[in-house]
């Protein structure tokens, strides 16, 4: 055979790529929408699999679920997408977003950086329910939304709304805000959570507003009853002192520094009254430093409790209404996660991790874990992040019953009635409370808690506080 006569490898393949063309342009066979489907496939985020999985469009910062929809915060927008298909509802620009509300009755505030004001949105359509031009900074709750507005620096308004309301509850003077009240919900006085990795901080999304809120400005706390707006103590800290309003309490936290060490007072007071309610000594909230006990830091806690470490190097949670000693860990032990009904801890042995009831401080229920677990507690579900294997699971805090058991190395975004949100990178998917669960865990005296195998979700997980000092028109001291 001559050499070059025939058509060659390279004439071969363009000879069968026209094929190919000629085919699909005629429409008899066209293989490219399946090529393209091959090559963009995602791979499943867990297992067993999630409802739906999507991919945004950058990496989220904060995604919440709200009514039936899925809040995904981004840097420059926020958008929604649809709680049963993932399917996106709406977008919109934005520098700063967060959820207010729940249920039915949820709404997404958003707002651009350096610039006042901010639009309450619809959370299915994106249509705005209200505007504000003049507001610096908003704060989102399940039942609340507050906004600060100023007309001069010591000539500023407090305003309550109902997340879905169009006229203010109440109004209340305050003298300035600090520089750092920008945006939405800029730190005020009270708790900072236990955190952990690969469970989003704010998982558990807006919580109910508590009875108190202190706000600093100029170096000062101010005291507000969010029921009424009335401004119930206007306090400067002493020079060793750390202010915290918890539980409906103003809580006066000294760290004196001697003989090289910490040394620490707490105090609760009646901020209606003046009056001082409670006092401990002894308990390091984490509030110090080691440079001269200078106190930087928010106690850890949740809602109406606190997390301290006593003299003896156990850990402690605290009614932060009372005082008392709701849990005292065994040595070794650690909090991993707390709310106002429930403490998680890692037991010494660093193999379990034990759910606390913290009206009568007893084991609830115990899950093997892995020496580097992490938990969070929501109102619908207490979450667990395992290693080796990475393992999210998912658990109704009451008996400790499964209600998702993933095998992924996904985060977990967000809890909600149902289910839960996690996310890799910039994949996100929706998990549904019983379809990937498995058996109870043990209870307490090592039976089995019920009901279990139902695959329901538990309900939300709200309560009074262990005083019931956060319900209108309780008793606290029964």
């Amino acid at each position: 055979m001559a050499k070059g006569s025939g058509l060659g490898v390279r004439g071969g393949l363009l000879l069968g790529l026209t094929i190919v063309v000629v085919l699909a342009a005629t429409g008899v066979w066209n293989p490219f929408p399946g090529m393209w489907d091959w090559v963009n496939r995602r791979q499943p985020i867990s297992e067993p699999d999630v409802v739906w999985q999507q991919r945004i469009g950058g990496t989220p910062r904060s995604v919440t679920i709200a009514g039936e929809t899925v809040v995904v915060e981004q840097r420059t927008r926020v958008e929604a997408r649809s709680l049963a298909a993932g399917t996106q509802l709406w977008e919109r620009k934005a520098d700063w977003s967060a959820v207010a509300g729940g249920g039915a009755e949820a709404v997404v505030v958003v707002g651009r950086l350096l610039v006042k004001g901010y639009e309450v949105l619809d959370p299915t359509t994106g249509v705005t329910r209200r505007r504000d031009d003049d507001a610096v900074a908003v704060w989102t709750y399940r039942n609340l939304l507050l906004d600060a507005r100023c007309v001069g620096a010591t000539d500023c308004t407090l305003s309550a709304w109902e997340p879905r309301g169009t006229a203010p509850l109440w109004t209340a003077f305050l003298p300035g805000v600090s520089t750092g009240l920008l945006a939405d919900n800029p730190n005020l006085l009270d708790t900072r959570r236990l955190t952990t990795a690969r469970i989003d901080d704010d998982v558990a999304g807006p919580e109910a507003v508590p009875p108190l809120l202190g706000f600093p400005v100029d170096g000062r706390v101010h005291v507000v009853d969010t029921a009424t707006g009335r401004v119930l103590q206007n306090v400067e800290p002493g020079r060793d002192e750390r202010l915290a309003v918890i539980g409906g309490r103003l809580l006066h936290i000294v760290a004196r520094s001697q003989d090289g060490n910490c040394y620490f007072a707490i105090s609760g007071q009646d901020p209606a009254t003046g009056q001082q309610t409670w006092q401990r000594a002894g308990l390091n909230l984490r509030t110090a430093d080691s440079a001269g006990c200078v106190q930087r830091e928010d106690p850890y806690g949740a809602r109406s409790v606190l997390v301290g470490v006593s003299p003896d190097g156990r850990e402690a949670v605290v009614d932060g209404y009372d005082g008392r000693l709701l849990v005292v860990t065994a040595n070794g032990e650690r909090v991993l996660a707390v709310d106002d009904r429930h403490a998680m801890v890692r037991t010494a042995d660093r193999g379990t991790v034990s759910a606390r009831d913290l009206s009568s401080g007893k084991v609830r229920w115990n899950r093997p874990a892995g020496e580097k677990a992490g938990a969070a507690l929501t109102p619908y579900a207490a979450v667990v992040a395992d290693e080796k294997p990475s393992r999210l699971v998912a658990l109704d805090p009451a008996n400790g019953r499964e209600l998702a058991v993933l095998r992924t190395s996904a985060n977990a975004l967000a809890v909600g009635p149902a289910g839960m949100v996690i996310g890799e990178g910039r994949e996100i998917g929706y998990v549904r409370f019983g379809a990937a669960a498995g058996g109870p865990a043990r209870d307490g005296d090592g039976g089995v808690p019920g009901p279990a195998g139902t695959g329901r979700a538990p309900g939300p997980q709200d309560s009074c506080g262990p005083k019931n000092e956060q319900c209108p028109g309780s008793d606290p001291g029964k």
